[in-house]
């Protein structure tokens, strides 16, 4: 008796599943899963591609609901049915994509970046959550903009080429979230850091063509007045009393230039009074800064959010070099003395503005 060409099988197959009602389709799905997930010591790469066509044809018969554990299961295995694979990821259902999409090692990075160029939000979504981004991946989800560039900026597994930052940078508002993402994320390159940096920076002016009056030194950053520290104090000291007070919180102050809230906060971390962190805030000289934030036990990312959100001259590629060593190599206990009792306490002159710090009660 003759064999069955492969041909003649998979005819034969799909004119058995067209005729199989659909939870027997179900049964079926699921039995193959369990070949699939429970068969470790069989060659995986043989089995996944046995079973490829079989599980194709079986998912055009079976409802959402099985489609999605099929996902959820395949979503494990380190090698799976390459082309039923591609189907699930590639579902109109975010709830049938999304589990293969952040979880499968069997994808290539070619695979996974054509699904991102043309897949929708949730998609994207998912596969920015993955804990391993190849560049040519984060490329094709750059090219779609929006939020997924701030999603991909924030997961540390995400690997950019040279053309994935440049793109960032096209894209990047200088006052907004993607520039700020991008010099917080400890791995950005410096030129990168560099680059967006002198986008914030005011255009240079041609001094024939505007007034004299408009070459204006750098505004330092406005005071809060002591209204401003009285309101703010009793929520710092509750954040603080229930440990919330942390580089989140702070973090969040500096963002939203809530100058009072942050300088209040400085204050009650580090232990200095309010008008030595005034003093540091407004100083040209950026080590005052640096040695507030490493006494109030902040990380470099919260310390360089405050140091690039001072509204007063804008904070240089080489002055962050430079404050990043300070940070690095400055002992806490250097920096607690220095801000409360050291030349930095000195130099800030308590004596100025009325004890303003301590008429609100903000020393501890």
């Amino acid at each position: 008796m003759m064999a069955n060409l492969p041909a003649d099988i998979l005819v034969e197959l799909e004119q058995a599943v067209a005729s199989c009602p659909p939870d027997r389709c179900a049964r079926i799905l699921s039995g193959i899963v369990q070949l699939l997930t429970g068969s470790p010591d069989r060659p995986q790469e043989l089995l996944a591609g046995v079973v490829d066509g079989v599980l194709l044809r079986l998912t055009e018969r079976v409802e959402a609901k099985a489609l999605v554990q099929l996902s959820t299961a395949l979503a494990e295995l380190k090698v799976a049915p390459p082309e039923t694979l591609l189907r699930l990821a590639s579902h109109a259902d975010p709830d049938v994509a999304c589990p293969v999409l952040v979880k499968s090692q069997a994808f290539s990075a070619t695979d996974l970046a054509t699904i991102a160029a043309s897949c929708d939000e949730r998609h994207q979504r998912a596969i920015a959550a993955r804990n391993s981004i190849e560049p040519e991946v984060a490329e094709a989800l750059i090219k779609r903009g929006g939020p997924i560039c701030l999603a991909l900026i924030k997961n540390p597994g995400t690997q950019f080429s040279e053309a994935a930052y440049a793109a960032l940078i096209a894209r990047a508002d200088p006052d907004g979230e993607i520039a700020k993402a991008l010099v917080l994320r400890p791995d950005t390159p410096d030129l990168v850091v560099r680059k967006l940096l002198s986008q914030k920076a005011p255009a240079k002016a041609n001094a024939s063509t505007i007034p004299p009056a408009q070459h204006a030194a750098p505004v330092p950053p406005k005071l809060p007045c002591p209204a401003d520290y009285a309101s703010a104090r009793p929520e710092i000291v509750a954040l603080s009393r229930v440990g919330k007070l942390n580089d989140s919180t702070v973090n969040r102050f500096t963002i939203r230039g809530e100058t009072a809230n942050l300088f209040t906060a400085l204050s009650v971390l580090s232990g200095a009074p309010i008008e030595i962190v005034e003093h540091v805030m407004t100083d040209d000289d950026c080590e005052g800064l640096v040695m507030a934030c490493r006494a109030a036990r902040l990380n470099w990312a919260t310390t360089l959010a405050i140091l690039s959100n001072r509204s007063g001259s804008r904070l240089s590629f080489v002055e962050r070099e430079r404050a990043q060593q300070i940070f690095e190599t400055l002992l806490l206990s250097t920096s607690q003395w220095t801000v409360r009792w050291g030349e930095i306490a000195a130099s800030a002159n308590p004596s100025d503005a009325g004890h303003r710090g301590t008429k609100m009660g903000v020393n501890r």
